[in-house]
């Protein structure tokens, strides 16, 4: 017995020193995670500040163009009035002196009466054709002038339109983070897909039959999605105008529940679902909730599979 103690004592000391090696080995590994775990926050965090940066940036620049496109306009209008009084003014002149030429004209024929009187009125001619050269030459400044605004207003609308241009590509850009996110996410996900520019879940994967209030499984699917949504979300700018619309749809089959038709029944599905985000965290400035009935089918066959189709929910992330 003394023996069989000794033994089973030395070999639990034997063991020891393998279980401090395990522990260390495990420790340091642990310690490298956290650290390649703080070195990659850290490089993210420098990368989103740069990108915040150029966003706000962009966003000033965008302002600055919107004043002085403001300002031209301003300026614009204010020479095109101008213009149209050189011109009334021009074309009083301009009657004005055919007066005077037709009263030269008929006050020759009576020169040796008249001579002073003619003296007059051809200096009042020639001071009239002065005026009139001045007004022409300020017509010409101001049509070169006018010219020159149209020019820069265009150049300053082509300059918006590709700042509006570079918004609508960082939405297309925050659109495919958000599906890619969601399809990495819910790939093994029975009854879920992407539909072109739209993610479709199939109504039996959220409510039960004839029901808008969503099953345990449903409500843990739109949590999934509100998280992915609320990440994205918090990288996109605040003068993006996005907007997530939840889109309900039913298939065509009459329904026998408290509803009167599919109309309500899409509907309230996607309030429903609107509701549960808000809950979770989402800006209700950014939901919308649509309800399109039968009327929208992704399937126009008869067979139960066709019915199937049709009957889902639609998330679609697009500007306002």
């Amino acid at each position: 017995m003394a023996r069989r103690s000794r033994r089973s004592i030395r070999s639990e000391l034997n063991a020891w020193p393998g279980y401090v090696d395990a522990l260390s080995t495990l420790l340091m590994v642990i310690i490298f995670v956290l650290l390649v775990f703080v070195l990659g926050q850290a490089f993210l965090s420098v990368t989103l500040n740069k990108r915040q940066q150029a966003l706000d940036q962009l966003e000033h620049e965008v302002a600055r163009l919107a004043q002085m496109l403001s300002l031209e306009h301003s300026h614009t209008t204010a020479l095109q009035t101008e213009i149209a009084t050189l011109h009334k003014e021009h074309e009083a002149d301009a009657a004005t002196a055919s007066s005077l030429t037709a009263q030269l004209n008929q006050q020759t024929s009576e020169r040796d009466t008249a001579q002073s009187h003619a003296s007059a009125l051809d200096a009042q001619l020639a001071q009239l054709n002065a005026q009139l050269s001045a007004v022409s030459a300020a017509l010409e400044v101001s049509e070169q002038a006018v010219q020159e605004r149209d020019h820069k207003i265009d150049n300053l609308g082509m300059q918006l339109n590709v700042a509006l241009a570079r918004k609508v590509e960082q939405l297309q850009q925050y659109r495919s983070e958000f599906f890619g996110r969601l399809r990495s996410v819910m790939q093994d996900h029975k009854g879920v897909q992407i539909v072109g520019d739209r993610f479709v879940f199939q109504s039996e994967v959220l409510f039960p039959v004839g029901s808008a209030d969503l099953s345990p499984e449903g409500v843990e699917q739109i949590k999934i999605l509100a998280k992915t949504l609320r990440q994205v979300a918090a990288q996109i700018p605040p003068d993006v105008p996005w907007i997530l619309r939840v889109d309900g749809h039913a298939d065509r089959l009459p329904i026998h529940t408290a509803f009167p038709s599919n109309w309500e029944l899409s509907s309230e599905r996607a309030i429903t679902v609107v509701k549960l985000l808000i809950a979770e965290g989402i800006n209700p400035h950014h939901l919308a909730a649509t309800g399109f009935s039968d009327y929208q089918p992704l399937d126009n066959g008869t067979t139960a599979e066709a019915y199937a189709r049709n009957r889902r929910i639609e998330f679609r992330l697009t500007d306002r």
